[in-house]
């Protein structure tokens, strides 16, 4: 029968392995909270990128992220339409704007989305079926599950009532009044807190600034069977180049590289995620020196009874892998709980994944592999003939 030699060292004390195993689960929880909100903030920041109705988009050369606005002449993306495999093209304004609380007269930002509601521009089963309401003069759809800054629209839409609103131009006084027709769930991101989606009428009399000869975003759909990275590639040097056409992947990572890459929200998460991986590479080391350190006569015992210096160290990992494995089990259950409230404090997508999953506990166990590593160091000093 072989003897569990590492699990009998580590459990030797319990109350210093429970507080081990505290301390290791505390780095695993931030892990998953810090992937947690990192993939919130790029899957929320793409939700309208993934969920727009087009093969190809055309947006401004200067364009950085959707939250901020860059619009380009209109008549570019009805160019498109004289080039070879392109069926049709879909104009698609968006502002930010204001929107007053009907109840407390507080006034919130939120996204604005434009086009012609004869045409559909989302894949999203909710909208489409509520496009014909849009088409009457001054009513819009309103995100039921947007942030509560905005008051209980949705909760008293939903009961039957009547509900108006202003909207208001970023700099502007004064509103423009228009009606919820309806309710769609798209939700808010990190730069977004809310959306409402109306008719390019609607919005072009809600924004007098605006005008209607310059969009914000193209769609555009292809013919069947048409080589698409040729037809960018023809499109791109056949258009002026105050405008840049994507299709539908680079349109997302050119989004998510905004985030991750140009503003200072990425580089926080990114290296949040670094420094607890630090501190727990840091605090097994001292763990598994201060038990091998603790134990330094036995393994010297173990030496003077033949036992080589490999089976040493395979004991030592041995101990880095429970500490990963046992760690990282009560970490994962309070994980969901703590994503959970989150989710419903942030109204984000803050979700378990199983690729999130098996990339923390690798994260973890290569974390105290490496404190392994360090701490072997010590086993040096296990000789019989100094310790006898």
């Amino acid at each position: 029968m072989t003897i569990p030699v590492a699990w009998l060292q580590l459990t030797q004390q319990r109350v210093r392995f429970l507080a081990t195993l505290a301390g290791v689960s505390f780095v695993v929880i931030l892990i998953f909270m810090q992937f947690g909100f990192q993939d919130a903030l790029y899957s929320s920041a793409t939700q309208l990128h993934q969920n727009f109705k087009g093969d190809l988009f055309v947006i401004s050369s200067q364009y950085n992220a959707l939250t901020s606005q860059q619009s380009f002449p209109r008549s570019r993306l009805y160019q498109t339409l004289a080039f070879n495999g392109v069926e049709s093209v879909n104009p698609v304004y968006v502002q930010f704007a204001k929107l007053k609380n009907p109840y407390t007269g507080e006034k919130n930002p939120i996204y604005v989305v434009g086009f012609d509601p004869a045409e559909t521009v989302f894949n999203l089963p909710q909208v489409n079926k509520l496009l014909p309401l849009i088409k009457l003069p001054n009513t819009v759809l309103f995100d039921g599950a947007s942030r509560p800054e905005y008051g209980p629209i949705a909760e008293n839409f939903s009961q039957g009532k009547d509900i108006k609103v202003e909207v208001f131009s970023y700099n502007a006084n004064v509103g423009y009044k228009v009606k919820i027709g309806g309710l769609f769930s798209l939700g808010p991101s990190f730069g977004v807190d809310g959306h409402l989606i109306l008719s390019y009428s609607t919005f072009l009399r809600s924004f007098l600034d605006r005008k209607a000869s310059y969009i914000d975003i193209g769609l555009i759909n292809l013919k069947e069977n048409v080589d698409k990275e040729k037809l960018i590639a023809n499109l791109k040097a056949n258009l002026p180049n105050d405008v840049r056409i994507l299709n539908r992947e680079d349109f997302i990572k050119f989004e998510k590289d905004y985030w991750s890459l140009r503003t200072p929200i990425g580089f926080v998460f990114s290296m949040m995620t670094i420094m607890g991986l630090v501190v727990g590479t840091v605090f097994v080391y001292q763990i598994l020196y201060s038990n091998i350190s603790t134990n330094l006569v036995a393994f010297a015992t173990l030496k003077a009874m033949g036992f080589k210096h490999k089976y040493l160290l395979k004991v030592v990992f041995q101990q880095a892998i429970l500490l990963a494995v046992l760690s990282y089990i009560p970490g994962l259950i309070i994980t969901f709980g703590l994503y959970d409230v989150a989710k419903e404090a942030t109204k984000l997508p803050i979700v378990m994944t199983w690729d999130k999953g098996i990339l923390v506990v690798s994260l973890v166990t290569s974390m105290c592999i490496a404190s392994g590593f360090l701490a072997v160091q010590k086993l040096q000093a296990a000789d019989p003939a100094d310790i006898f």
